[in-house]
């Protein structure tokens, strides 16, 4: 049975979503915070933090902060799930197609963290690994869970020479930030469309 383009992107969507849960589930209930181990050397390296706010481990505001961020999380995907109904009406290119998805399916992963992951597991710790429905309930109400990241490439790790000002003797390390899939999905969707296909969207804003 051969599959309309519609339905191979929710295929495609779906899989992602699925191994992004997956994988921080996985996490999550198997490590505490702030342990990690090797996957490729040192310079990739399974990292367990989570964040109350924005992509990459960045914060945002507290708690209101966070119920907007969350709030606009869920605004973003429904216009972005409207635009790529109206690209596939428009029989846009594939490439564009699967670059707007990887954004919305991303932006759809972290919000799944922050709507259910409070509801559904209790508190990870540097001491403690979460449990998956404890018998005391989660541990943040509906829509102020944590996003989970684990994924951690430090390339660099060195020290700035002694000759550089200010900075000379530091310790350096890049890329520092640590993420997760969904946000790896919002990256490489951005960046492609914007690498590759910004004449489409060049020519769509005449």
């Amino acid at each position: 049975m051969k599959l309309s383009r519609a339905k191979k992107l929710a295929l495609i969507s779906v899989i992602l979503l699925v191994f992004d849960q997956v994988v921080k589930i996985l996490v999550k209930t198997n490590m505490h915070l702030g342990e990690h181990f090797n996957v490729l050397g040192n310079w990739f390296q399974i990292y367990f933090i989570e964040n109350k706010g924005m992509a990459f481990g960045m914060q945002f505001g507290g708690e209101i902060g966070k119920i907007f961020l969350s709030s606009f999380r869920v605004v973003l995907v429904v216009v972005i799930f409207f635009y790529l109904k109206s690209l596939l009406k428009r029989k846009a290119p594939w490439g564009v197609l699967i670059g707007v998805l990887l954004i919305m399916t991303g932006a759809l992963g972290n919000i799944i963290d922050c709507m259910f992951y409070g509801l559904i597991f209790d508190s990870s710790t540097f001491m403690h690994t979460a449990s998956l429905f404890p018998t005391l309930g989660g541990y943040a109400p509906f829509f102020l869970g944590k996003v989970v990241d684990m994924l951690y490439f430090p390339l660099i790790d060195t020290s700035w020479p002694q000759w550089v000002p200010f900075i000379g003797g530091q310790h350096f390390i890049f890329f520092r930030p640590i993420f997760n899939i969904a946000d790896s999905c919002i990256t490489i969707g951005s960046l492609y469309l914007i690498i590759f296909h910004w004449k489409f969207f060049s020519k769509s804003m005449k």
